[in-house]
């Protein structure tokens, strides 16, 4: 095998794993959790787990890897076809090359795409408490809709009156329980007047 076909398997390779990759993501194709790669001595894993250092941040990650393989054989591929550098030379620039974009993909991706990404916390989400509006009648031992805000998205949810007594359209109500899909509401008012008393 010679360099420029060495160069050349590199560059066809790092470009085809990234357009698999990229048409995989657009169509949103899963793996499954915990298949392996093995390709020779070289092992992948993708368990679905996240990588040391937070957020999944390994700087060794399918992309980073398909970008260096593009950049380092693209390069090398045109340093030995079109300069006469030596090989070791060739070498040392193709590498370079390949950290540059593989640099690149990394900072592309937790600079740009993953930047306002956050951990979910389940306590945000939690339905006890939730203020919101009635936004379709909840007949008397039946169910109704209710209109809520939670981290800053207008949703809407299943409800029924905890006291089993009928709630108009436009009412303020707080969630008390939330079982099966349904939350179990009393009145604002009512709850209000509850704190007052005591």
């Amino acid at each position: 095998m010679t360099w420029e076909t060495f160069y050349a398997t590199c560059f066809v390779a790092g470009l085809l794993l990234s357009v698999t990759s990229f048409l995989a993501g657009a169509m949103h194709l899963h793996f499954p959790r915990g298949l392996h790669f093995h390709a020779g001595g070289v092992h992948a894993h993708a368990s679905g787990h996240p990588a040391r250092g937070g957020r999944g941040s390994s700087y060794f990650n399918f992309g980073t890897i398909t970008a260096f393989l593009a950049w380092f054989g693209g390069t090398g591929y045109l340093l030995t076809r079109y300069s006469s550098l030596w090989a070791l030379l060739s070498l040392v620039l193709s590498g370079l090359s390949g950290m540059a974009g593989a640099s690149f993909v990394f900072w592309f991706l937790f600079k740009v795409l993953l930047a306002h990404d956050k951990d979910l916390d389940p306590a945000d989400y939690d339905m006890v408490g939730v203020l919101g509006h009635v936004s379709s009648t909840i007949r008397a031992d039946g169910v109704g809709e209710m209109i809520f805000s939670q981290e800053g998205i207008r949703r809407a949810a299943s409800a029924r009156s905890e006291s089993g007594k009928p709630i108009s359209r436009g009412t303020e109500v707080v969630v008390t329980q939330y079982k099966s899909g349904i939350a179990y509401v009393r009145p604002w008012e009512e709850m209000s007047e509850m704190d007052s008393g005591r």
